[in-house]
């Protein structure tokens, strides 16, 4: 069974940095793309960043470029979210998510598999 745990969420002033870890277990994920995805209040979720397990080709969404870095320890099963420069608006609930489709795809496309979120608090 395939799960993936959201870990390293929390309240942060703006301008601050956090860093999200994804615990994946359940199979091997060698043919899969890894992402991130979030949801404020009252919106819809969105994609973040996304990455490919065995090359580790990235993607991300034009408001977290330069920002944001998306990584993976293939040892550990584990997919990190490193967000620096953290503004109001990042304020989410932020969802790791594993897929088979192609890493041009990820965006738009549905996930195969999702955590449970943790949630992430940027003051004024």
């Amino acid at each position: 069974q395939v799960q993936l745990v959201e870990s390293g969420g929390g309240l942060v002033q703006a301008g601050g940095s956090l860093r999200l870890s994804c615990a994946a277990s359940g199979r091997t994920f060698s043919s899969y793309t890894m992402g991130w995805f979030r949801q404020a209040p009252g919106k819809e979720r969105e994609f973040v960043a996304a990455i490919t397990w065995s090359y580790g080709r990235k993607d991300y969404d034009n408001s977290v470029k330069g920002r944001f870095t998306i990584s993976r320890d293939i040892a550990n099963n584990t997919v990190y979210l490193q967000m620096n420069s953290l503004k109001p608006e990042d304020t989410a609930v932020y969802y790791c998510a594993a897929s088979q489709k192609a890493l041009s795809t990820i965006r738009n496309s549905g996930m195969d598999y999702w955590g449970k979120g943790t949630l992430v608090t940027v003051s004024t």
